[in-house]
Order: C-alpha cells, then sequence, then structure tokens
C-alpha cells in the first residue's frame, strides 16, 4: 500500500529487476478479472492515495491520485460549480476507471473516459515516471506527437500504472428532467432512441430496461414500474431549453406507441426514477437468490442496435436462464446478467457460449466485444477476432518495447 509515487516507483523497478508480476489495484470494481493474479506476484493497493491534488474551476480541470473515486470527487468539488460526469454505476476509483476506458449512463452526451483525461502520470514497468501529456500539461487539445495519454487509458495495467489523472469538469447544468417511459415493445423502444438521437436532441441519458428488468427493480424495491420494455431519459441545460428537448422527446416518443410519459425534475423522485436502473445488477440477482451473475457487454453501431438487441433478446429467452437485458442505449451499449448456479461447469459453459454469440452479432455489424467492461482475462479471444492479426501483432509490439520482462498486470488483454 504505497503512500506516494517515488514508493510505487521504486516497489516497480525492484519487481522488474527480479521479474516479479506487478497488479494494480483500485477499488476491484471491474468486471472482466483485471486484478486477478493469474501468475502471482505483487499487488500494489493505490487507495491510500486519496488526494485531490488541484482544481482549477477556471479551466474545467482537476488532477487526482488513484485512491479518489467519482464520488468522492464529485463531493469535494460542490461548491465550485462543477462535476465529473462520468458515471460507470460502482463508485470506482477515477484512474482505475481511466485504466477500462469506463464510461456509463452518462456516456451519450459527456463522452467516456477517453474523452474526458487530458494527462496521466503513470509509473512504468522499469520504475520511470512518465507524463503523457508533459508535466504539468492540462490542454484540452494537443497535436504534439504520439497520444501517449490514450494509449494508457484502457491498457488495464498492462503498460504501467496510473498514478495520478488530470480530468475534464463540467458545469452542474441549471435544469435537469428526468422520465420513465414504457412500451409496447423492445423494438418500440429502441426505435424512439434511435429517432431521439437522429434527431440531434442532447440527451444525457437514454436507459433501456427489459421487461424481465423491470419486473426484477419492482419486486426489490416496490417501484410500481410497468413492467415493460422501458427507457429512463434524462436532460441537461437551461430550463427553456430543456422544456423544448421535452415536447420533442414526448413527441417522438409517443408516435412509437409510448404508453405514458412523465417528465419529473424533483431530485428526490428522479433519484427514485433511476434507482431501477442504478441497482439493476442487485434487483437481478435477487430474482434468483443464490445464484450469481455472469456480467455481458457488447457495443454496436446506434443504426444496428434494433436489430442486434432483439436477435439477443430472443437468444436469451431461448436459453435456459433468467437474464435480464439493460442498455447505455443512447451509444448503442447493453448489458445482460445472466444468472447461474455457483460452480456448476456445465452452466458456466453455456453461459460463456452465449455471451460470445452475442460478441459475434455485435462485431459482425461493425461493434466491438466490449463497450466498457474492458478485456481483462474474459474476452482475450474475442479480443484477437475483433482487432485481427496486425492488430494483436502491434499490441504485443507496444507491449514488449514497454514492458520486456512482461511483469505488469499479466495474462490480461494479449499474452505475450
Amino acid at each position: 500500500m504505497p503512500t506516494n509515487v517515488d514508493h510505487v516507483s521504486t516497489v516497480v523497478r525492484l519487481c522488474n529487476k527480479e521479474h516479479i508480476p506487478v497488479i494494480p489495484f483500485g477499488t476491484g470494481t471491474g468486471l472482466e478479472g483485471g486484478v486477478g493474479a493469474t501468475h502471482g506476484g505483487v499487488c500494489i493497493d493505490l487507495s491510500g492515495l486519496n488526494e485531490v491534488v488541484e482544481v482549477h474551476s477556471e479551466d474545467f480541470y482537476c488532477t487526482v491520485r488513484p485512491g479518489v473515486t467519482r464520488k468522492a470527487l464529485n463531493s469535494f468539488i460542490r461548491d465550485t460549480g462543477l462535476w465529473f460526469p462520468i458515471d460507470p454505476g460502482a463508485d470506482a476509483s477515477l484512474c482505475g476507471m481511466a485504466a477500462t476506458s469506463a464510461s456509463g449512463t452518462n456516456a451519450v452526451r459527456y463522452g467516456t473516459m477517453r474523452e474526458n483525461v487530458l494527462n496521466l502520470q503513470v509509473v512504468l514497468p522499469n520504475g520511470d515516471v512518465l507524463y503523457t501529456g508533459g508535466k504539468g500539461g492540462r490542454a484540452k487539445k494537443s497535436s504534439a506527437g504520439y497520444n501517449l495519454t490514450n494509449l494508457f487509458v484502457g491498457s488495464e495495467g498492462t503498460l504501467g500504472i496510473i498514478t495520478e489523472a488530470t480530468l475534464r469538469l463540467y458545469g452542474i447544468p441549471e435544469e435537469t428532467v428526468s422520465a420513465v417511459c414504457p412500451f409496447p415493445t423492445a423494438q418500440a423502444a429502441v426505435d424512439t432512441t434511435v429517432e431521439i438521437l437522429q434527431g440531434g436532441i442532447p440527451m444525457a441519458k437514454i436507459e433501456f430496461l427489459d421487461d424481465l428488468s423491470v419486473k426484477a427493480s419492482n419486486r426489490h424495491f416496490n417501484l410500481g414500474l410497468d413492467e415493460m420494455p422501458t427507457l429512463f431519459m434524462e436532460l441537461h441545460g437551461s430550463a427553456l431549453g430543456v422544456q423544448e428537448q421535452v415536447e420533442m422527446v414526448s413527441e417522438i416518443a409517443q408516435s412509437n406507441g409510448a404508453l405514458k410519459f412523465e417528465w419529473e425534475s424533483d431530485h428526490e423522485k428522479r433519484a427514485k426514477l433511476w434507482r431501477a436502473r442504478h441497482e439493476w445488477w442487485y434487483s437481478g440477482l435477487a430474482m434468483e437468490p443464490g445464484k450469481k451473475g455472469f456480467a455481458t457487454d457488447v457495443c454496436v453501431p446506434i443504426s444496428k442496435l434494433p436489430q442486434v438487441l432483439l436477435e439477443t433478446k430472443q437468444d436469451l429467452e431461448s436459453s435456459p436462464f433468467v437474464a435480464p437485458i439493460i442498455g447505455h442505449v443512447g451509444d448503442g451499449n447493453f448489458h445482460s446478467l445472466i444468472l447461474l448456479e455457483p460452480d456448476n461447469d456445465e452452466e458456466l459453459a453455456a453461459a460463456k457460449e452465449l455471451a460470445f454469440r452475442m460478441a459475434k452479432r455485435a462485431m459482425a455489424v461493425g461493434g466491438t466485444c466490449t463497450g466498457e467492461h474492458g478485456i481483462g482475462r474474459g474476452k482475450m479471444k474475442l479480443l484477437e477476432k475483433e482487432a485481427g492479426a496486425a492488430g494483436i501483432a502491434t499490441m504485443k509490439n507496444i507491449k514488449l518495447a514497454l514492458d520486456p520482462n512482461g511483469i505488469m498486470n499479466p495474462g490480461k488483454i494479449i499474452t505475450i
């Protein structure tokens, strides 16, 4: 448990000299086995490095150390009128979110971690300390050389240890309104999403819950929602701008057969509406007490979302599993929670096959096998199919150049 970056550097340098694996640990909320010590070694727990180094409200950025979580940051800056909007659901560490290129419910408007990291301090496998945007760099754009920052965003600890991140901040919106809108079919809900985005309406969130997910939320939280395919939506902006957008979204939803459409601006009532989405994992697990969840994650071009989501729904319904679906459908990303008996190898193999088919279906239409969870251990074979031989070879060359002894989080993303 290091207390400063020099401590991290010293430990990594010694491990590199002795060829001992190093596994960085933030909060452990990743979903693809990224912190599993498959080769043994030293776990560097960064949770103690929890300082917000600086906040520059005039320039809309802050710098944090790896133990700072997104909720802690937003609490720290609440009096500045700014916030950091990337929300993967769990209260993850911000540097861990950078390492996995996390996103979440607000990505449709604010982007993912890739668009919101300005600079990183990284301890390289030889112990050197790198600033990917130059020491003190915080410009919102740059064309100076290779994009080192985005080389490490999404690298999952396989190229170095992120010990500091400089992040974009945003003004807290003047007005925020949310809605829950049930539809007769999943097709109608997804068609509504596509039409809203094609209309250029600046949605902050568009989340999809299938009928099974809504049923689970009602049972777990007693919410009283209609148990039908449902969109959860949110708009941010000025009072007048939001009102105009509400009218446009309502018209599109009604044209696709929305059964009702109620907007809510009160903070407590909005929080209650969103509980079904934010605690979806736990309500899903409660449907089959004693079972464990197997998470899936694919992302497709928006135009292909109706086709792929509906085919996936049919595939899951024909399986022996209870498997609710949710999605950040505003950016084409969706997930399923497949409920399994613990330690049942046959069920685990069948769930993996379902997830593999989901990923192949996504890649076949120009999508990806992971929109936000990363590769870790679970999707290495799928990455080979998605990136192709040249892509994997290039990744291996980068890995070997930076980590020739292969000590950084071995057994994740690629093998060398």
